[in-house]
């Protein structure tokens, strides 16, 4: 049969403004006097602290905290040297050795108390749910530039990448911008569009501003023809594909007829571009002999 010893614990709480007394948890400390194991477990970055508290001195927290962790590890050597064998303090007794009580922006929650089989399980778990359980896991999202790369890299390797230039389609009261573009007879441009967003309606509110857009201009009467290519990048999360393919139908709405290609049709793309501007270089060649 396993044995459950008992246990103290307290989270170590920055504290942003003691007048309002704000804080947030950023470390657990446990003490099980019976084994005199100290375990401890602390941020190591600012993490959603940043989103607490948007002044937060970077350099100042993370020297306090650099402290804090050099005194518990001192503490954890003392333990491991002499023993805090039969201990009759607490775990906030045990960790005040590292932190005083006077620290204004480091402080010791009162102590809860436990039992059981596995230290080290019982810390994580702890700091799960007191510490981390609110952390957002950001995830970088895709921007329109990530998803023209691949794209320019083929056109660098075909030598055809100076050939597209930024371009602005104007009409009567207003322009679009196109970054990629060429001329042809009309003008043939790209934009790369990332639907790597976080929700449903941030996906489909893109779609619907650029259509708004294009369509305003060609309602407006584009000084020039012009033929839309639209690279879409769909989203990490695969629960909102069905929100990308809505996007995707809102742009073919586009007066202009757009061509809508997706990231694994960039070869396709790609080789269109080249076939074009190649047969354009070829004809011009034609006219001037």
């Amino acid at each position: 049969m396993i044995r459950q010893t008992a246990y103290s614990y307290t989270t170590l709480r920055y504290v942003h403004d003691v007048v309002t007394g704000e804080f947030v948890n950023v470390g657990v400390v446990l003490f099980a006097p019976a084994t005199g194991a100290f375990k401890y477990k602390v941020r190591t970055t600012v993490g959603r602290l940043k989103g607490v508290f948007p002044d937060i001195d970077r350099a100042s927290f993370g020297a306090a905290m650099q402290a804090m962790r050099r005194g518990f590890e001192q503490i954890a050597r003392e333990q491991h040297n002499s023993g805090f064998l039969g201990s009759q303090d607490d775990a906030a007794a045990v960790a005040r050795k590292a932190v005083t009580p006077d620290d204004s922006a480091l402080q010791l929650a009162p102590c809860g108390t436990g039992l059981t089989e596995d230290p080290d399980r019982t810390l994580n778990q702890l700091y799960d749910r007191l510490v981390a359980r609110y952390d957002v896991r950001h995830r970088q999202c895709r921007s329109d530039e990530d998803v023209w790369r691949p794209v320019r890299q083929q056109l660098a390797a075909r030598n055809l990448a100076d050939r597209l230039q930024a371009t602005a389609i104007r009409g009567t009261v207003d322009d679009i911008v196109f970054p990629h573009a060429w001329k042809n007879g009309q003008w043939r441009v790209y934009e790369p569009i990332s639907f790597d967003l976080a929700d449903a309606d941030g996906i489909k509110a893109k779609a619907r501003e650029r259509l708004g857009h294009l369509s305003a201009v060609v309602a407006d009467g584009a000084a020039e023809p012009f033929k839309a290519h639209f690279i879409v990048g769909a989203p990490q999360n695969q629960a909102l594909m069905g929100a990308f393919q809505t996007a995707i139908a809102i742009l073919q709405q586009a007066p202009n007829h757009p061509a809508v290609f997706q990231e694994h049709q960039i070869d396709v793309l790609v080789a269109q571009i080249e076939d074009e501007v190649r047969a354009h270089i070829a004809e011009r060649k034609v006219a001037t002999t």
